[in-house]
């Protein structure tokens, strides 16, 4: 069976007239070979890559309908526009191709990026690794928000939200310009470090322990110490209050208070024989 794999010669030669989403990921990555490498292909200097025997590429390229359809099929949500060229207002040399556009979970307009990476990766890293490659869509297409689709080896699914970071967006503008400029002058790019992606918002789960005896047992002397607690420091509050400034020791009651040389006072219970003393 004979199947197309990589870019077509037009392809190959179109991609020299700007910077793309995968692009940026290289831009924002400090890493000063791959930079240089591709600044050389924008020039027409050096052939790009051939990624046609590069399993993962072309499985992700492969299972890119899938995973569109599966997007669509568990949140109920249509992805349009698959396949679109768009280039920024501002900027027109930042262009992408899109895999889609959609609506996040709020209803709001959002880039469609779909993935498949092996069964060993961890989501959150997942997100970081293309987050350059969808804050360039999201700024090319003018959006806030984006769906990274993801296929997690053969037996995990996640669709993950992402709302731009505008910090993290204003970096990677500066250093696209700075790259184009030196495409557009011939001056090799200056090598610089790697811009740390955002990273996603921690997700907590919801756990039901009413089936816990020890949860149970612990939450009534909680519930049962809670107005004694409460108690205990409105009166550690009010005694103190009744230290004046130049008092070392004051005792009485039971209790006895002292002032350490910072001034700080300390509640002690006291012994009979103490307060006699």
């Amino acid at each position: 069976m004979r199947l197309k794999l990589g870019l077509s010669p037009e392809q190959l030669a179109e991609r020299r007239n700007g910077i793309g989403a995968s692009d940026a990921t290289i831009i924002m990555s400090g890493d000063p070979a791959a930079l240089i490498r591709l600044w050389q292909e924008k020039r027409g200097e050096a052939e790009p890559e051939d990624l046609s025997r590069v399993l993962p590429v072309q499985m992700g390229s492969f299972t890119e309908p899938l995973n569109l359809y599966w997007y669509e099929l568990t949140t109920g949500r249509p992805v349009t526009n698959e396949g679109e060229a768009r280039q920024a207002v501002a900027y027109p040399f930042m262009r992408c191709t899109l895999d889609g556009l959609t609506v996040n979970s709020k209803g709001q307009p959002a880039v469609f990026q779909g993935k498949h990476v092996n069964a060993f990766s961890k989501i959150d890293e997942v997100a970081q690794k293309y987050m350059a490659q969808v804050h360039h869509e999201m700024h090319v297409c003018g959006l806030r928000h984006a769906i990274l689709s993801v296929f997690i080896g053969t037996m995990a699914y996640e669709a993950v939200e992402i709302e731009c970071d505008e910090f993290y967006l204003a970096q990677l503008i500066d250093r696209e310009r700075e790259f184009w400029r030196c495409v557009e002058t011939g001056e090799p790019p200056a090598a610089m470090p790697a811009v740390a992606p955002p990273v996603l918002p921690a997700k907590w789960r919801t756990v039901d322990m009413s089936a816990s005896n020890m949860w149970a047992a612990n939450a009534a002397d909680w519930l049962r110490s809670r107005a004694h607690a409460r108690g205990f420091e409105d009166a550690t509050r009010e005694l103190k209050a009744l230290v004046e400034p130049d008092v070392g020791r004051a005792y009485g009651a039971g209790i006895e208070i002292t002032r350490a040389k910072n001034g700080n006072l300390t509640i002690k219970e006291l012994k009979a024989a103490k307060e006699a003393a």
